[in-house]
């Protein structure tokens, strides 16, 4: 089995889907996989040509807006139009948002279900995570354990599905953390300290837009 893990982030590393990859190859390690950033270079005939002999594609991205960033969307509107040779290709994806509630992934994994039909591949599944700011303070946690519970094993069944080609209902999750304890650190640990980098003081944070 050959599989393509193209990394939808637009950061060159340390994103939270550079995370989740790793998570995943501790599932389908042993198999041949190769990985495609689409923030780092345009795609070349070589690249499309790797990409298209696989079996699987996975798609691990961010969620933006309720959607895709515009460097995924720009590479998948390529793929289409460049258009595939090999329609024996299940597609899998992996979408982390900032939002608590993973289901808050589901738009974005609809629009993966159209591409696919769009381009004629075989549509798998989609795991969607919330509160994916979060996951790389947790990353020390075991998968399967802790705050890592739920994900662990919504990667477990994910993985279990690829390997053997399957289709399977999209799955969406969360952190087993309790939601006003995310949101406390959420403030203290990413959007105050972030705020704060851009010259903002924590009162704009609670702004609103006349």
């Amino acid at each position: 089995m050959k599989i393509c893990i193209i990394n939808g982030s637009p950061k060159a590393s340390k994103s939270t889907s550079e995370l989740l990859i790793e998570y995943l190859l501790t599932f389908i390690k042993g198999k041949n996989v190769v990985t495609y950033n689409v923030c780092r270079a345009d795609l070349s005939k070589t690249q499309f040509s790797q990409i298209q002999n696989n079996d699987v594609l996975i798609f691990a991205f961010p969620l933006y807006i309720d959607s895709l960033n515009s460097q995924l969307l720009r590479f998948l509107i390529e793929l289409e139009r460049r258009g595939f040779s090999n329609n024996n290709i299940t597609v899998y994806c992996l979408i982390n948002n900032g939002f608590y509630e993973g289901r808050q992934n589901y738009i974005a994994a609809d629009i993966m279900k159209n591409w696919c039909n769009a381009v004629g591949l075989t549509y798998g599944q989609t795991l969607g995570i919330g509160a994916g700011e979060m996951l790389t303070f947790i990353k020390d946690v075991p998968l399967g354990h802790g705050p890592n519970k739920s994900i662990g094993i919504a990667l477990q069944k994910l993985s279990n599905n690829i390997l053997s080609l399957n289709k399977g209902e999209d799955l969406f999750v969360s952190p087993n953390w309790p939601r006003f304890l995310w949101k406390i650190a959420s403030s203290l640990c990413f959007w105050y300290p972030r705020a704060k980098e851009n010259g903002l003081k924590r009162k704009r944070l609670k702004d609103k837009v006349n």
